[in-house]
């Protein structure tokens, strides 16, 4: 008997047939000999609207508040899923994060989790039942209910395999595993068998929105199996795991993009130390989370640096920049929000010379431009104009020829 903890994302259980389909699911795997831990998501679109009323009452919501609201929708959806299954024969209970043992720090709206104490969880376990666990959620250790952010409930369902010893952990979604490349822009793109972590990693760095990043994170330092596949189709999807060293790796595994960026550049920064020092602590103190930064060769004493946030976090940038323009004795600050970029990943750049040169020499006979460069030692990023990225995509996805199997 294997022990299995199912995550189910919010389209999965997006109304109640879905939740009648998700439940039958659950029930084939416990009647094939499995134990099964469910971490499910908000339905559909509800932690948006929840998201909305918020803002309708309040300019800015209390962030413990605003935690209590979020995770009702995760408490809702559990308590229905549970209800499925009864009606189903099949045992279950339903848990909120705090009540799963699921411990976290005090940061509200991306609050991280600290420890599992899944005592009720194991409890429930051993009397032939199915815990259904509330996602993205937790218990401070000053006691107030936690949301872990955006992509959180694939988080908890790392974090339950991790603490409940599980043979693996299934992360069901709309999409039936990691593509070459988003199908959407490349109808021939590939869905991979199977990605290191090491490139998972990169790939949700690049833009890839699936799994969570956070969750890929904690998968890898705990070493957790994941399984990204559909719950629309229930076929087998992606496993993520270690790298096999015995394998000889891909030089390319994916094309990825994200078209979520913005740029700014701040022109005429005097070249002496401790200026970008200065500019990066003031947008860290704001929490605004910095990508790709690139400084121009100095001339005169002078140079320009640029680098890009999500387009969220613009608007505080600029902000940044234009109260910190006169102390560091810039000139001038330019902000740029139609840029995208485009990556390749592949465990097999770390040893194959050329591939920087043939990446390069594509955009050229397309005619993309090239603005800012980023690397890794698995993963070369170029920022490019948003209304080409598409076509970088795809002609990148040509030319390394990932629409063949390996």
């Amino acid at each position: 008997m294997s022990l299995l903890v199912q995550k189910f994302g919010g389209t999965s259980v997006a109304d109640a047939e879905r939740m009648r389909i998700v439940a039958d699911s659950i029930a084939r795997s416990v009647r094939r000999g499995h134990q099964v831990v469910v971490a499910v998501s908000a339905m559909g679109k509800e932690t948006d609207e929840l998201l909305r009323l918020a803002s309708e009452v309040s300019r800015v919501p209390p962030g413990r508040e605003l935690d209590m609201l979020i995770t009702a929708g995760e408490r809702k959806a559990t308590a229905l899923l549970c209800m499925a299954l009864h009606d189903l024969g099949v045992p279950a209970d339903s848990f909120t994060g705090s009540q799963a043992g699921i411990l976290t720090d005090t940061d509200h709206t991306r609050a991280r989790i600290v420890e599992v104490r899944p005592d009720r969880v194991r409890k429930s376990l051993d009397e032939g039942r199915v815990p259904v666990v509330g996602g993205a959620q937790g218990v401070s250790v000053d006691k107030d209910v936690t949301f872990l952010g955006r992509g959180g409930t694939d988080t908890t369902a790392v974090a339950l395999a991790h603490a409940l010893d599980a043979d693996a952990c299934e992360i069901y979604t709309d999409v039936p595993g990691v593509f070459t490349a988003d199908p959407r822009v490349v109808p021939e793109a590939r869905r991979l068998r199977r990605v290191s972590f090491e490139e998972m990693l990169e790939m949700c760095a690049a833009g890839c929105p699936k799994p969570a990043m956070r969750s890929v994170e904690l998968a890898r330092t705990h070493g957790v199996a994941l399984h990204v596949r559909s719950a629309f189709t229930w076929e087998p999807g992606t496993w993520i795991d270690e790298e096999d060293p015995g394998m000889e790796q891909a030089i390319v595994s994916a094309v990825v993009s994200d078209s979520s960026q913005a740029k700014l550049t701040v022109t005429g920064v005097p070249d002496r130390p401790g200026i970008a020092a200065r500019l990066f602590r003031a947008l860290a103190v704001r929490s605004i989370n910095v990508d790709m930064i690139e400084q121009n060769v100095s001339l005169d004493g002078t140079t320009d640096i640029s680098f890009t946030v999500p387009h969220d976090d613009l608007d505080a940038a600029w902000a940044v920049v234009e109260s910190l323009r006169g102390d560091i004795g810039a000139t001038g600050a330019i902000a740029d929000p139609d840029i995208a970029t485009v990556s390749i990943v592949g465990a097999g750049m770390k040893t194959e010379p050329g591939v920087t040169a043939m990446m390069f020499e594509t955009l050229a006979a397309e005619g993309i431009n090239i603005e800012m460069i980023s690397t890794s030692s698995i993963r070369l990023t170029c920022v490019v104009r948003a209304e080409v990225v598409e076509r970088a995509v795809q002609c990148l996805h040509r030319a390394f020829e990932l629409e063949r199997a390996a």
